[in-house]
């Protein structure tokens, strides 16, 4: 997906980076408005995010509206919903962010899961970063208490995890 944006905007770096806000926080376009699901975003808002002036953002929503395939694109983007990462340890419960040798290793999120289930703690959500949007993707697992440290253990035998940090 990300390579198809870059692709199209490559010969407009601020467009280019307005898009990649309007990704990043799961932002679509409806009638060349911003939307967060159902509310609109003023273009102000999203412009100082983006570090660029109104008039980009305007000329952004117009130049993916008018593109077939990226107007279909962004007209279906929706947020993801709430992220228990920040507020995780308000809340009591433990977090894991793993981090893979290569974001395309199949299984690390299967395995991991696995062996937090069988240590009898219930997992309340997993974030898994993009590796087209972020140059270092990781794996967050919020888990309804703090990870035991053999259970660490665990989970950094698993073939291509990188690092494991528990906050």
């Amino acid at each position: 997906m990300w390579n198809s944006i870059a692709e199209r905007l490559r010969n407009y770096p601020e467009r280019l980076a307005v898009a990649r806000v309007l990704v990043e926080n799961g932002l679509g376009i409806r009638d060349r408005k911003i939307f967060c699901n159902e509310i609109e975003v003023p273009v102000m808002k999203l412009a100082r995010v983006a570090k660029v002036d109104r008039r980009t953002v305007m000329e952004t929503l117009q130049m993916i509206s008018d593109d077939k395939e990226l107007g279909e694109l962004f007209q279906h983007i929706r947020s993801a919903g709430l992220s228990l990462r920040e507020i995780a340890r308000h809340l009591g419960l433990g977090v894991v962010e793993i981090t893979p040798d290569d974001p395309r290793t199949v299984g690390i999120l299967a395995s991991s899961a696995s062996i937090i289930a069988e240590a009898g703690i219930s997992i309340r959500q997993a974030l898994v970063d993009d590796p087209e949007l972020n140059p270092e993707p990781r794996l967050t697992l919020i888990t309804e208490k703090t990870i035991p440290g053999d259970v660490i253990a665990k989970i950094l035998k698993v073939r291509g995890v990188k690092r494991v940090f528990v906050s």
